[in-house]
């Protein structure tokens, strides 16, 4: 499969690229791209929440009434969990929420959403660029060029490049990562996908 290349100025510069077909043309698999997504929200949560039990509570042991006859149910002291104040049942204790995910089934989750990507035509392929300085403003008329203006952005660079992450750092609607750094959240989070030329070799081998 080939795809136009774009300059900055958002004209198509004559140039293709070929994407292959096992990275960008395959039957995408939503069962590992929802077990992907979710081993990577998993493993983002901290896992602290806790609350006391009834052992935990500070408050006197004494006995508060009558174990029958009250017309109410039986509690023993202060810190009982029937009483207002006392100490949760099997409130939540702090756990680690991340599981493991098999290598192949991490990879076809990628090759599945980029194949999404292609199937819906969310990606341009621009030619290499840079800026002298962090700008801004330089940045959304490159997108401006590229008539993505008004769409949640993932701009995907082969390498770090700090003008561009800077550039782009407080637009709320564009983030720039790295290939090495591409998952399936981020795929899935933008809804269309800037990659730069020189990146698409590294994209072919994932």
């Amino acid at each position: 499969m080939e795809i136009n290349v774009y300059n900055i100025k958002g004209e198509d510069t004559g140039k293709k690229v070929t994407l292959e077909d096992g990275v960008f043309g395959i039957e995408p698999n939503d069962h590992v791209i929802y077990m992907d997504v979710k081993q990577y929200m998993a493993n983002k949560r901290q896992g602290t929440a806790k609350s006391k039990e009834r052992s935990e509570i500070s408050g006197s042991t004494r006995k508060l009434g009558h174990q029958k006859g009250g017309g109410v149910a039986r509690r023993g002291d202060i810190k009982s969990p029937v009483m207002v104040g006392g100490g949760r049942i099997f409130g939540p204790k702090p756990r680690d929420y991340s599981f493991k995910l098999n290598k192949k089934e991490k990879a076809l989750a990628r090759r599945s959403a980029l194949s999404y990507k292609f199937r819906d035509e969310a990606i341009t392929v621009v030619e290499d660029f840079t800026f002298e300085a962090p700008k801004a403003k330089e940045f959304l008329s490159i997108v401006k060029n590229l008539n993505i203006e008004n769409k949640k952005l993932l701009v995907v660079l082969p390498e770090n490049n700090d003008m561009i992450y800077l550039s782009a750092r407080n637009l709320q609607r564009t983030k720039v990562t790295t290939v090495s750094e591409l998952n399936t959240y981020k795929l899935l989070d933008a809804a269309h996908l800037v990659v730069l030329e020189s990146s698409v070799n590294a994209l072919n081998n994932f």
